[in-house]
Parts: structure tokens; sequence; C-alpha cells
């Protein structure tokens, strides 16, 4: 019997004014009925490309299939070459026998459709069946999916769904026409870790069910070890190594391999420096020593920064955050949304606190606040002495030169229509700290340095770089105003994690350089872990424990936090 789904041999690549650009070579695999195969790499490896190319979801042109068959069998009997389907033929495997759950849940789902009549319009499709029964699958498959109140969701639109939610409901379109192969294109990046493991096993129990083949496709190995029975390490187009889950594990082969493996921060002490993908494939003796010295078992711990003795820098004093929900007929507001509930905490100077929880719990807006972007409802941010509850907006603008952020999505942070150098500069100009436009360039030039870019990046716009290379645009304008205070809100949550590990090297690197105090906020406890000297762990806008980071990693005490913790891929944990 054939297999569920074989490439052979497939090449593709992209015609561009200035070239072409070669995204696949001979890629050759197969999935077996029942299987889930996971594609891994970062960025740019090819691994999206593989997957889209299934079912011919990329433009051609500029794509263009150099050579290769892709062979789907459905019944184990004919053998189907995907290649040589027209558009009209491919329709009826689309979604139908052939299903895929893209990454970006909200992009991906039509915003003027209820969640209900997306997943109806692809049963009226392929199924041929009443409106009426079509509610009641879709209904049902919302049941399947876990969502709450499958009724009341069935009319509702992508806007009023969590995160979490409206991946189920990709979940639910892609497996509501009970199709025999899955493709998931990263289904939860960036999703925190409780949200990501609910998500895993739903995809996996769906899968045991009806005994389909998936496609997995991650840039995180620890969620492989959670999912896959085999795993296909892709590197610039091509497919360096192939194996059980567990074998890649315990005995990986290629350079390449070893470096994802080696970048998780879950391995290494505090504070030490990550190793990153060029030390595995270009090995320097400097690099492999930083290899050999920061490699630790998962119950080394490191003592933390002693902060009782320093100066506090911020000190917080039952702060609330309450956004009304409802009105009564003259405008009052009658009932609140507590986002941040009576929290108090202080930061002292010159250390990084960690800001963990789900999404919503309130860390993010917790953060904002104490920056005054989000207005308080109650309490008191003291910042060197100065309380600034009690600061006018326009008194504020001073203390900016102070205090900044780094916000979770880069590119929606930057102007699309300005260059990263006028970018980075234009903090500077609006402060009137240098005095010329040459003074400026010097200043930026230098920031650019510090953060690895170069200077002739200065008049390139943000969407000609890569998500790793925006973060450290943005980390540069945020360093343009020599801060004392700098919030990192989730600014490494949807990095790669070999990018990952550059990130936070250069927010170690620059740290100590600059002087300056962190909170960085995120819901991914290993991360906060590596970077933090303490950890506050926050659940429905209060804090539930706070401490020294690996004491509250190592041995925490709330049900809570030992639930963030359980929930970690297996596989990040050594």
């Amino acid at each position: 019997m054939p297999p569920l789904l074989s490439i052979q041999n497939l090449s593709l690549d992209f015609e561009a004014e200035s070239g072409t650009v070669t995204a696949l070579k001979n890629i050759s695999f197969s999935v077996d009925r029942g299987e889930v195969v996971a594609l891994v790499g970062e960025s740019g490896s090819g691994k999206s490309v593989t997957s889209l190319s299934i079912l011919q979801l990329l433009p051609s042109p500029p794509a263009k299939y150099v050579s290769g068959e892709i062979f789907f069998s459905e019944d184990g009997k004919e053998n189907i070459d995907l290649l040589k389907r027209d558009r009209y033929q491919l329709q009826d495997i689309r979604g139908n026998k052939i299903s895929m759950i893209f990454q970006e849940p909200m992009t991906s789902l039509n915003p003027v459709l209820t969640c209900g009549d997306q997943v109806m319009e692809s049963l009226l499709l392929h199924k041929k069946i009443s409106k009426t029964e079509a509610k009641q699958r879709t209904i049902e498959w919302f049941e399947r999916v876990k969502l709450p109140n499958p009724e009341v969701m069935f009319n509702r639109y992508p806007h009023q769904l969590s995160g979490g939610q409206k991946q189920r409901v990709m979940i639910a379109i892609a497996m509501c026409c009970e199709p025999s192969l899955l493709i998931c294109d990263e289904p939860t990046t960036a999703l925190d870790v409780t949200v990501q493991k609910t998500i895993l096993r739903l995809i996996k129990e769906l899968q045991q069910q009806s005994n389909m083949g998936v496609v997995f496709i991650t840039h995180d190995l620890g969620v492989v070890a959670e999912i896959a029975d085999r795993a296909l390490v892709m590197y610039k187009g091509e497919i360096v190594e192939q194996n059980t889950v567990k074998e890649i594990f315990t005995n990986a082969v290629h350079p390449y391999t070893k470096a994802l493996l080696a970048c998780r921060p879950v391995n290494h002490e505090r504070g030490k420096r990550l190793p990153v993908v060029s030390d595995f494939l270009k090995p320097s003796k400097l690099s492999l020593q930083t290899i050999a010295t920061t490699a630790k078992p998962r119950n080394s711990t490191v003592e933390g920064k002693v902060t009782t003795g320093d100066p506090i820098l911020l000190s917080v004093k039952n702060l609330s955050v309450y956004f009304p929900t409802k009105r009564t007929m003259f405008g009052k507001p009658s009932s609140f949304t507590k986002a941040v509930d009576d929290v108090s905490f202080e930061v002292y100077k010159g250390e990084t606190l960690g800001l963990v929880g789900e999404s919503g719990c309130g860390k993010t807006t917790l953060g904002r606040t104490l920056l005054r972007l989000v207005e308080p409802t109650a309490g008191k941010i003291i910042y060197n002495g100065m309380d600034l509850t009690a600061k006018k907006k326009d008194e504020l603008r001073s203390l900016r030169k102070d205090v900044q952020i780094i916000f979770q999505d880069p590119y929606s942070s930057l102007n699309p229509r300005m260059t990263i150098g006028a970018a980075i500069a234009e903090p500077i100009k609006v402060h009137k700290i240098l005095a010329t436009d040459k003074e400026r360039k010097d200043k930026v030039t230098e920031l650019l340095e510090k953060v690895n870019l170069k200077a002739e990046h200065f008049n390139r716009y943000p969407h000609e770089f890569s998500g790793g290379q925006r973060q450290r645009i943005v980390i540069a304008r945020a360093l343009a105003l020599n801060p004392s205070f700098i919030v990192c809100d989730e600014s490494v949550s949807a990095l790669d994690v070999s990018v990952q590990a550059q990130v936070l090297n250069l927010l170690n690197d620059l740290k100590k350089e600059f002087g300056f105090t962190v909170i960085f906020i995120s819901h991914d406890l290993s991360v906060v872990r590596y970077i933090s000297d303490r950890i506050m762990v926050m659940n429905q806008g209060k804090i539930e424990e706070s401490g020294n980071a690996d004491d509250i990693y190592f041995n925490p005490k709330t049900e809570y936090t030992k639930k963030l913790i359980a929930s970690i891929p297996k596989g990040m944990v050594s």
C-alpha cells in the first residue's frame, strides 16, 4: 500500500527581479496514515513553502516547480500527482481530503463572517448537505474542539474570541470534512504554554480518532517532542536530518539539529551566553568553549541578584486598572473587567524582573500602565521618587526619555513608510538630544552596530528585514534615548529559538553596557527564568507569587504556577 503522502525530489524556485531564489532542493519524504511527521527549522528554511506546495497554494509566478512529484493516495490504491491537477480538480481535495491550519488565525478567518458561517461554508461546499444539517454539524464540531457555549460561539465574530479560541475555530474548519491529511503550519506559535498544550492535545486526539496523517510545521523542538512520531529538520531548503523524535533528541547527527536543541534557554544557567546556530555551523574555539561552559543540567541553579540592598527604582502601590464592560442608560459604568486588581510590588535598580502569566492575566496592561500608556483606575506608581499617577500628560513627555517599551510585534510598531534609520532617529530629534542630522545619523549607525546590524541598513524599510532583525531595530530605537527603565512586552515570543537566543544574548549584553532596569513580560516561564533575577506570576489581575527566578521555576508554591510549568513542552526540559 502506498503512503498517504509521498513527496519525491521536489525542487522549487522563486523568480524575482533580482534573480532566481531556490526555496527547495530535492525534498523527499512520506507520511503514513495515522502518523504525525514534523517539519522543523527556522524561518526561511523552506518548511512552510513545502506545505503550501502540497495544495499548490503558492502563486505561479513567482513560484516555479523545477522538478519533483507530490503523490496523494487517500484510499491506498490510486496515487494522485497533485502537481498535475488543475485548480478545478484541486478544489475537491482542498479542505475536503487535505486540510490546513494556518499560523495566524486572525488573518486566516474572515472578519465579516461569523465563526459558525465559516465552518458551514466548507461543509456546504464539500458535503452537499442542507443548511440545517450543516449548522448542527458545526455546533457538534465546536463541542469536539472544546469551545465554550458552542451555540453562542456560532454567532460570534473572530474579533470576539481569544487567540486560543480562534485557533479552535480554525481546527473545526480544517477537520469538519474529516480529511485524510491535515497540515498544521505553526498552529501554536505565540500562544500561552497552557493554551498551546491544550491545542496540541486536541490535534492529537482528533488525529487518533480519525487515523489521519498529519504534517506538523514548527520551529520549536519542544512542541515536536509533544506531538510528533518522526521529525524532518530543514535548513536552507534542504532536509538535513530525519529520524524518529526519540533519536533526534538523543542522537542528533547534523550540526544544525544540535544547534536547535542547544539554543533553548531552559538548558542554561541564568545570564550565561546562549549558544547560537553559527556556533555549530562555523565553530571557533571561543564559541565551542561558550557551549561547553553554558550547558547545564535542568536542576542547576544560580544565585539570583541580591536586590534588597539596591536602591528601589520603581514602587507600585495598590495599582488597579478597570475597564468598563457595561454602562447604564446615562452612560455610567455599571460593571468592570479588573485587568489589574490591587497590585503592589517594587523593582530594584539594575535588576531584570520577569512578569509571567497567560493571555488575559493583565501583564501587558500592567506594563503599559507603569508607563502611563494606559491610565490607572487607582493606586500609585512611584518612579525615582516621583508619583507618575499625579503627573499630567504634558509633564510626562520629559520622562519618556528615561522609560521605554519594546512591543511584542516589531512590524506593527514600526512605520512601514519610514526607513529604520529615520525611525530610530525620530525620538532623538523630538527630544532635541543632538543638534544636527549628521550627529543623529552617526548615533543611529552606532546603535545599529550595537544590535548587530550594519550601517548600510539605515535606508532600508521594515519589510526588508526578517522578524529577528526587526526586533533588533526596535531594541535600538528603545536605546536611542539611553533610558534607565525598559519594559519588554513579549519581545521574543514569536521568534525562532535560534533568533530568540540571539535577542536574549543581545539584551543581556546591552543591559551590562547601559545598566538599565528591565521588566520582562512573557507567557514562557522557561525564557523568563533564564533572563530574570526575580519573577512575578500574574493571574486574573493579581500577583499569584513572586521570588527568586530559580525558586519560582524549580519550587513553585501555587497551583497556577505549577500548571504553567507543567504545560511547558516536555522536549524543552532536559
